[in-house]
């Protein structure tokens, strides 16, 4: 793929990535980073891109004592954005699984005797598991409010990310948790990723004939990188379906959907047959970009065998009826929306004021690093945000239960 990059040599001596909001490029990313694996268990990088004849830079980064997955993916627009992303990755979720920041044990009756805040996050509660109890003594890390920077402490447990545990108090995800080179730039991509899984949750609740009206024609959509990308799926023999799955908050977000043609004429389709990628973006164009990433990640994932969250059946079982009947979809124009402009910190603040529009709050943010670390890793708590399907008590929240009952978020 042609280096889509401009250069401002000139004034600041390197390359500047239009297509990001990074304060600094993947390669300055990947010196900060590299000698700090080996400390978080990350044993080696492999790219995965010639695996498959697509060619979307797609790498992962091997993590053999990890407390949750071993083998973390990246993918970008470059072979050095997805080698730095899955390196990210593999790092928060190491940070995640054992927090470098102290814990406070106590309970909530003690905390709000003291005049401290706290979020019990009963939405979190795993399946067969009690409530929190009003005396109950844990461990609780402290966040703050995105907004107004007022602390709020949480269940220790609920945030981190260790599967070590055979039967957790709390339903444990990766989703809201992410990395960046600044605290604002994790907490924008955390908060993007909470988005873009409640909008996921909202449109697969909507009738069949609603998911595929959603469908929108990628050659619509002016961005040459949007172009490149489509151009290498297509060349590649394969059939690639783009939603517009926005929800009511107005955060551009996307479905991209990939199969090798002929999907409708296979008598019994299987469950990897077709693969899913989404994004979420501010800015239209780049959500798109994420979610045609995501979905070559997606296949390669697949290719590879290798990551440990797959199993035999995954390549056994049928594909899903509502899954292909998504490439009947006939595409409709895309639409447009507002792109703002300015860096991490201007994006955030576009992604708060939708999410207030909508009665969204609050949005908490759960530092996990410490100093030493020169990245930044947090966790994003959003609780009126639907979150993704798992073995919790509380299954769907408000935003969902609208939906399946009213058909509106």
């Amino acid at each position: 793929m042609a280096d889509t990059w401009t250069s401002e040599e000139a004034s600041t001596g390197r390359s500047v990535n239009p297509y990001s909001d990074r304060i600094c490029g993947p390669d300055e990313t990947w010196s900060r980073i590299e000698a700090l694996l080996p400390r978080f268990g990350v044993t080696r990088l492999s790219r995965l891109t010639g695996l498959d004849r697509v060619g979307i830079p797609v790498w992962n980064a091997v993590s053999p004592n990890a407390r949750s997955i071993v083998i973390n993916q990246g993918k970008g627009i470059t072979d050095i954005d997805a080698k730095v992303s899955a390196a990210m990755e593999a790092l928060e979720r190491a940070v995640a699984g054992d927090p470098l920041v102290p814990a406070r044990k106590t309970s909530r009756r003690a905390l709000a005797a003291a005049g401290e805040a706290c979020l019990p996050l009963d939405i979190f509660i795993a399946a067969g598991q009690p409530f929190l109890d009003e005396d109950e003594e844990l461990d609780w890390l402290a966040g703050h409010d995105v907004v107004t920077g007022a602390c709020v402490w949480m269940p220790r447990e609920a945030i981190c990310l260790d599967r070590t545990n055979p039967t957790p108090r709390f339903w444990q995800s990766s989703d809201g948790l992410a990395s960046g080179n600044s605290d604002g730039e994790a907490i924008l991509h955390g908060l993007l990723e909470r988005i873009e899984r409640d909008a996921d949750r909202l449109w697969r609740l909507m009738p069949r004939m609603r998911r595929l009206a959603c469908a929108i024609d990628p050659a619509r959509i002016d961005d040459p990188v949007v172009t490149q990308l489509t151009d290498r799926i297509r060349d590649a023999g394969l059939d690639l379906r783009l939603f517009d799955i926005t929800s009511d908050l107005a955060v551009p977000t996307y479905a991209a959907v990939l199969a090798n043609e002929g999907l409708a004429e296979k008598q019994q389709p299987l469950f990897h047959d077709a693969t899913i990628g989404y994004g979420t973006h501010p800015i239209a164009s780049r959500a798109v970009i994420r979610a045609l990433t995501e979905v070559a990640q997606s296949r390669l994932t697949y290719i590879s065998g290798a990551r440990d969250d797959l199993f035999a059946e995954s390549f056994t079982r049928s594909l899903a009826p509502e899954t292909r009947a998504l490439f009947e979809a006939k595409p409709g124009p895309a639409r447009t929306y507002p792109s703002p402009k300015g860096d991490a910190a201007a994006l955030l603040a576009d992604c708060l004021d939708k999410l207030a529009a909508g009665g969204i709050t609050p949005v908490l943010a759960v530092p996990l690093g410490d100093a030493s670390l020169p990245v930044s890793v947090v966790k994003i708590v959003v609780p009126a945000l639907e979150n993704p399907e798992g073995a919790r008590r509380h299954t769907v929240g408000p935003r969902a239960l609208s939906r399946m009952l009213f058909g509106s978020a």
